[in-house]
């Protein structure tokens, strides 16, 4: 990137933590690009929490030296319901089946929670598992995996919940004996506090350089699409992918919802198929399922022979057009959700 930077300049990062990697960019007010990178995630099954912090200082190392005292604020998104409760990691797409009929007892009927991968469903496990081997500490704090990266550039492993905060939540969850466990809620991009001292001067940020609320790696992809009023629709092809039996899901974002939904439906199935089967010939299609894409032969239709990963990628142009084709389109001038979640960082200053 060939942005100089003007004295005074105050530049804003934003850092993703996606399903294959993380990358970072680092914007000015204007929304101009100064610099990026990524790190990729290794495939081997790793010990996550080490993984992750090691990722985001790497991240931090990244970045150009001569453009890190001009940094003001610094926010960071994560993976959807990949959460941390003291120090056990869950991922996204990690269910725990046997707390879902526990939360379907108490959640309403249909409720996004009831889910065997829901965020609900992971704290009622762990907090099955603990009470079994011993009494569950009053200190435990459920964590977005994006509000864990930030307390360790901030300080602090979870921020006490406040009036205002337990007003964010149903009374039927308040009712639960986990209920202790749970975050403080606040907006994205607002400002949690200042970057450790240790680790700026390790860094070499400056003083004043803010640490504010992250949010999940589809949203920020949303707010890097900038759209930002009533009417406009962002297709994102990540991870998942479209609807499941036409359910419908929002999330607050300010004082709007954004209104959408997803299948899980995996984008990492085109990476093993390329990798293990690249050459293999067979007449398929994808059929969405709950939890992975499943490739399946479908002798109900006559296709013409081809290759493996050649059927996934029409298959998953067949799903989008059918969810899109409603909608005039348009290429997104910025699509990344590091981009996104470094306008969040310019939203409080």
């Amino acid at each position: 990137m060939d942005v100089d930077v003007v004295v005074g300049e105050k530049l804003y990062l934003g850092m993703d933590f996606g399903t294959s990697g993380a990358r970072y960019a680092l914007i000015n007010k204007e929304g101009e690009i100064h610099a990026e990178g990524k790190r990729e995630k290794s495939e081997e099954r790793v010990d996550w929490v080490k993984s992750w912090r090691a990722t985001l200082y790497s991240l931090l190392e990244d970045i150009p030296v001569s453009l890190r005292p001009f940094v003001a604020s610094i926010s960071i998104d994560g993976t959807s319901a990949t959460t941390m409760i003291v120090d056990r990691p869950f991922l996204y797409n990690e269910s725990c089946p046997e707390a879902l009929a526990t939360v379907k007892e108490v959640a309403p009927l249909n409720h996004t929670v009831c889910s065997g991968s829901s965020t609900l469903c992971k704290l009622v496990s762990w907090w099955r598992s603990t009470c079994a081997a011993e009494r569950p500490p009053t200190s435990a704090v459920l964590l977005h995996q994006a509000d864990w990266l930030l307390s360790l550039l901030h300080g602090t492993i979870g921020l006490q919940q406040c009036f205002e905060s337990i007003e964010s939540y149903p009374r039927w969850l308040l009712a639960q004996p986990y209920s202790s466990a749970l975050p403080l809620v606040q907006a994205p991009g607002t400002t949690i506090g200042y970057m450790q001292e240790n680790i700026r001067t390790c860094y070499g940020f400056g003083k004043g350089c803010v640490i504010c609320r992250g949010t999940t790696d589809s949203i920020a992809a949303v707010l890097a699409a900038l759209a930002d009023r009533p009417g406009k629709a962002v297709t994102s092809l990540g991870s998942t992918l479209c609807e499941w039996k036409m359910r419908v899901y929002s999330h607050r974002l300010d004082d709007k919802w954004l209104v959408g939904g997803a299948e899980n439906f995996h984008r990492r199935t085109t990476t093993r198929a390329k990798q293990k089967q690249e050459d293999k010939s067979r007449t398929s299609l994808l059929s969405p399922r709950r939890h992975r894409g499943e490739v399946i032969t479908s002798p109900a239709q006559k296709m013409m022979p081809t290759t493996y990963t050649d059927s996934i990628l029409e298959s998953i142009a067949r799903i989008e057009e059918r969810e899109m084709d409603r909608y005039p389109r348009a290429l997104a001038c910025e699509s990344g959700a590091a981009y996104g979640t470094a306008l969040l960082a310019i939203k409080e200053l």
